[in-house]
């Protein structure tokens, strides 16, 4: 570890321990604004349930401080200037105590810098942008093991290890226009391209696009051995594949940025089947032995009759580091709860968070696969839950 973090690791369980120096007969007010409407509802009502069983979970053994917490989520309906008003009424008309983060690069851009003028601590459950964290701010952290930077390092290094001869050869790059998509496609093409895979196709679309025939048509015009998308909802993630279905274009390799993480609802959208051999990153998986992972997997699926994902999951995350931070302060101060992160290292249900002075986590991301209906964890070894990757996709059922 770097020399500037405790070498002790504080663990995030919900029991109590820190020194409490306020007490207050009333609760503790969170503000988080969430696009519970638009064009990524779906994606992210899933970070609200996360939210929402880290709250009770704290709750149940006795809050934070002494006091119960409780959430204020406004709905920014993915638009970044009523995130900005969002979180500027939570703050200065609402005066919550504490904030968490919201969804997307795109709405944390702003967001964090209304939190960052106002001097409090944000912790942001998605995001991943390298921009976000070019700023110099001293009160954002990301709670995730890594960015979108990191998004390729798994399935590149998997790549790597190949021999040369059944590594692709040519790749195509479809991105939805979002921050944290963009900056992962970017280091993708980079990382790849040392490899010598060449770029035969890109292209940005927006938020809302609904018909992806005219990308799949190109994407199978230019016949690439390996297809990385970067998705941002199952309804990209799917729409990419049935438009492929639809040129009866099956690509050797395929990659997805976060729509296969989605797992209550990617596989309905990409059809039967056709999940199986797609790549993705996650910073989570329901099968890991971190800290109250598996307890927090139970409460959740028993709460809302289907398991966690990869943004309900983070959601905990950030909430854990949050009221680990609380704990071990001892008080609502916002300058002492982000001076402590900076310096110390945690135990979460993403395993242990470390950031440095922007905020960025020291680790790696999960490389998952799709097998038999099922995200598999394909590396790293230690976490890894099948003895190995489909390398050829299977074809489209």
């Amino acid at each position: 570890m770097n020399g500037s973090i405790a070498v002790l690791f504080f663990s995030v369980s919900v029991s109590s321990c820190g020194i409490v120096t306020e007490k207050d007969s009333g609760p503790i007010t969170i503000g988080v604004s969430l696009p519970l409407t638009g064009p990524v509802a779906e994606s992210s009502k899933p970070a609200y349930a996360g939210y929402r069983v880290w709250a009770q979970q704290v709750n149940k053994k006795g809050g934070l401080l002494g006091r119960q917490v409780e959430l204020k989520v406004l709905d920014d309906g993915f638009d970044e200037q009523k995130v900005v008003s969002n979180y500027e009424k939570l703050i200065q008309e609402d005066d919550v105590d504490l904030l968490l983060g919201t969804f997307s690069s795109k709405l944390n851009l702003p967001a964090s810098s209304v939190a960052e003028r106002a001097k409090m601590l944000y912790i942001e459950p998605s995001g991943g942008a390298e921009e976000i964290f070019t700023r110099g701010y001293d009160y954002l952290f990301f709670a995730q093991p890594g960015t979108s930077l990191n998004v390729p390092d798994g399935f590149v290094d998997w790549l790597f290890q190949l021999p040369a001869s059944q590594r692709p050869r040519t790749a195509a790059y479809p991105t939805q226009d979002d921050p944290n998509t963009k900056v992962a496609l970017r280091e993708f093409q980079r990382q790849l391209g040392e490899l010598g895979v060449r770029n035969v196709y890109s292209k940005t679309y927006q938020p809302d696009t609904t018909d992806f025939d005219g990308i799949a048509q190109d994407i199978t015009a230019a016949a690439p051995d390996l297809v990385v998308h970067g998705a941002v909802t199952a309804d990209d993630g799917g729409g990419l594949i049935k438009a492929l279905q639809k040129w009866q274009f099956n690509p050797k390799m395929m990659f997805q940025t976060n729509a296969p993480s989605l797992m209550a609802t990617y596989p309905k959208a990409v059809g039967e089947g056709n999940a199986d051999g797609i790549f993705t990153s996650v910073a989570w998986s329901a099968r890991t032995n971190f800290t109250d992972n598996a307890k927090f997997v139970d409460v959740y699926t028993r709460a809302y009759g289907a398991p966690p994902n990869d943004d309900a999951a983070n959601a905990y995350t950030a909430g854990q580091a949050l009221a680990t931070a609380v704990r071990n302060v001892g008080s609502l101060d916002q300058t002492k709860l982000a001076d402590w992160l900076h310096q110390n290292a945690i135990l979460t249900i993403s395993g242990a968070l470390e950031w440095d002075s922007r905020g960025v986590p020291r680790g790696n991301l999960l490389l998952a696969q799709w097998q038999d209906g099922r995200l598999e964890i394909i590396a790293p070894e230690e976490e890894k839950t099948v003895a190995k990757p489909l390398y050829s996709k299977p074809s489209w059922s």
